[in-house]
């Protein structure tokens, strides 16, 4: 990674046997390692801001005499230049400026008799950006300026303006694989995905994604000094990841037809979202939705060297008013009702930043909830945060950015009315429903680590009677799934109980559709007494009416039928799907550019045949396109099976991946996802 223009400014008298600059050598294999860059880009030098890089310069006839000729390095930022005198004796460095030093090795000798090494520091809050850099020689009389070429400058986790912890900035900067936890509270499902941050062109997109914001493009220079904040970089970039107010990566979609695009829910890692974004010449990749917002934000953030990690709050409340509460609305036989402008997505993805929060003071300092998922406006654009999550937990609303929205999206109180005739006849109010569950993955394994403690107080109990709706186990497909229904009798007289229990399917992000079970009995309970109510929900009822990603919605109402008092509990689950096997030959750890075998396979066990039944295989950097297998007819317990040769293109964490769609809309009964790591070739 050489390179060298020459420009000459003469200022009269001849110049024999002068000192000329050959070749600057950014020493990038060096600097890389020393950096932790190394893997980042084939095209450019990339460092740390803060930490001193090497370069060496080569010079052509004869080497540079620091006794009669000034040696002055210049760092160019758009129109915005910094001239950096080069000293040939140590001084101790100054960490807010630009400083250069020749460096003579441990033995006091230069490394070749023409050529001359330097140091070069940065300031600790530079600009995160691509600089060019020119190497000028003057004399009093003459100037000879060179354009040395360019090099890319990082956010450095390691000084003590970030992360402490050599682990965690291995996890939450270093590392290019995570999981994503959906699903339910009561069934958490996790999927890979690749962040991708040493694919090729990823970090040349990420620094694209700046220089084509609103801020770069109205003003530039003013953009420039900014990008020293990672406050600042944290809120321009989560506005990019949706293209809302701009010409963002990502285009969300939550119903109808993704036939124009990639469904959201076949998308495994972010690179390939990247590249498609630039190749497309900046117009929006279609679709995503909040965890493929999340995890393409994660990926920038970590490739600027912004720790990150991808957080899923289960039970997440969308408070439409800014209320901090939540209305919903149920019939009399506990079917939920489509009247309210407030929402609980059973799970939202959102990302967690590390960085300190000079503008609130130390106790905000450390993670920041930052959310691209384009939900309401924050000072009139699409974005959310950064919003320390310290500030969420001691629910100090007015801290910066949108804490009170996100506050409501974790502890929000949710209020149930049971309607009967167009009026309320019961009314329960439930804090403790929303925000339940928040995980994020654990440092260095694939298991959960619950932050929910770090954004929620605990909150007591609250008197009155009690009821609880509970699922037996995490239901599979194709089982039937077991219900208990608890009533607790807190008066001193025996009650003559109506239960009414009812199901509806929905998707994670939105209302329940139509009713597909109820059931309707009259039971009795004795003073101060407990009732525990068995009932089955047969796989048969279900099977019709759910697909791969669809929760049951369900719902008892308790009715007094002496005092008409009504309570109201609910519960939402998801049922596991069956499950796709997939086999790679030789294990999960590949060569890169060296092809092996996979094997996906699929086994019905549901109790019906599925009609037109496809298997898809597909993987960003392991396969081109997509591979699929076909059955007109596939019978319980039949297999259908599709062989693939994969081919890794460049080391890091991949991801594969299979589906199994039947019908004519190619319903999708199953996902898999198996993690693949590729190492080098050599």
């Amino acid at each position: 990674m050489d390179r060298l223009q020459q420009t000459t400014r003469n200022t009269g008298g001849r110049h024999l046997g002068r000192c000329q600059l050959k070749l600057v050598d950014f020493e990038v294999h060096e600097n890389h390692a020393l950096h932790e860059t190394r893997g980042l880009s084939e095209r450019h030098l990339v460092v740390r801001r803060g930490k001193p890089f090497k370069l060496t310069l080569l010079f052509r006839g004869r080497s540079w005499d620091p006794h009669s000729e000034r040696l002055l390095l210049q760092v160019c930022l758009g129109s915005l230049t910094e001239m950096i005198p080069v000293q040939t004796y140590d001084k101790r460095l100054n960490p807010h400026k630009w400083s250069a030093q020749v460096y003579t090795g441990p033995s006091g000798q230069t490394a070749h008799p023409e050529s001359v090494t330097v140091h070069i520091c940065s300031p600790v809050l530079s600009s995160v950006a691509a600089y060019n850099l020119l190497v000028h020689i003057g004399t009093r009389r003459r100037r000879r300026s060179y354009a040395a070429g360019s090099f890319v400058l990082l956010c450095n986790p390691w000084l003590k303006v970030y992360m402490p912890s050599d682990g965690q900035i291995e996890e939450y900067v270093k590392s290019d694989y995570g999981l994503v936890f959906m699903g339910t509270n009561q069934n958490v499902h996790q999927r890979p995905w690749s962040f991708g941050q040493y694919e090729p062109g990823v970090l040349e997109a990420c620094l694209k994604l700046l220089e084509v914001s609103p801020q770069h493009l109205s003003d530039k220079n003013r953009d420039y000094t900014h990008r020293a904040d990672p406050v600042y970089i944290s809120r321009v970039i989560c506005a990019m990841v949706n293209c809302n107010d701009d010409l963002g990566i990502l285009l969300g979609k939550w119903q109808g037809s993704y036939e124009d695009g990639v469904r959201p829910t076949e998308w495994s890692g972010s690179a390939d979202i990247l590249r498609r974004w630039v190749s497309n010449n900046f117009s929006p990749v279609r679709y995503g939705q909040c965890w493929v917002f999340a995890s393409v934000l994660c990926t920038v953030m970590r490739v600027l060297g912004i720790p990150s990690r991808v957080v899923t709050v289960f039970n997440a409340a969308h408070d439409g008013n800014a209320s901090l509460t939540i209305e919903e609305f149920y019939s009399s036989t506990g079917e939920k009702l489509n009247i309210s402008k407030d929402s609980i997505w059973n799970f939202h993805v959102w990302v967690e930043c590390w960085m300190q929060r000079p503008d609130l003071g130390a106790r905000f300092d450390g993670w920041q909830v930052v959310d691209p998922t384009p939900q309401e406006k924050s000072a009139g654009i699409y974005c959310c945060g950064p919003c320390p999550v310290a500030a969420v937990q001691q629910r100090c609303l007015s801290a910066p950015f949108d804490t009170s929205f996100l506050f409501a999206s974790v502890n929000a109180e949710v209020i149930r009315f049971i309607v009967r005739n167009r009026l309320v006849v019961g009314r329960t109010v439930d804090t403790k429903c929303v925000g339940q569950l928040i995980y994020t993955k654990n440092i260095g394994s694939d298991t959960p680590e619950d932050l929910t403690l770090n954004y929620k107080r605990q909150k007591k109990d609250l008197p009155g009677l009690e009821v609880s709706l509970n699922i037996n186990g995490k239901p599979s497909v194709g089982e039937s799934v077991g219900v208990c229904v608890t009533v607790t009798n807190r008066s001193s007289r025996p009650r003559v109980l109506e239960e009414h229990v009812n199901a509806q399917v929905k998707d994670y992000n939105s209302s329940p559709q139509e009713s597909f079970w109820t059931l309707h009995q009259e039971v009795h309970i004795q003073p101060h007494g407990a009732l525990t109510l068995q009932h089955t929900l047969p796989s048969s009822e279900y099977e019709s009416a759910l697909a791969a990603d669809n929760i049951v919605s369900l719902a008892v109402v308790i009715k007094d039928v002496q005092t008409q008092e009504r309570v109201l509990e609910t519960q939402e689950f998801n049922i596991t799907s069956p499950q796709i096997t997939i086999e790679i030959e030789g294990g999960d750890s590949i060569r890169a550019k060296k092809e092996q075998t996979a094997r996906v396979s699929f086994t019905n066990t549901l109790t019906k045949a599925l009609n037109g039944a496809v298997l898809t295989v597909e993987g960003s950097g392991l396969l081109s396109g997509r591979h699929q297998a076909q059955l007109d007819h596939l019978k319980p317990g039949e297999k259908i099976e599709k062989t693939v040769s994969i081919k890794a293109t460049s080391p890091g964490t991949k991801v594969l991946m299979a589906s199994l769609g039947h019908g004519n809309g190619h319903t999708v009964v199953s996902r898999c996802f198996r993690k693949v790591s590729v190492v080098s070739a050599s």
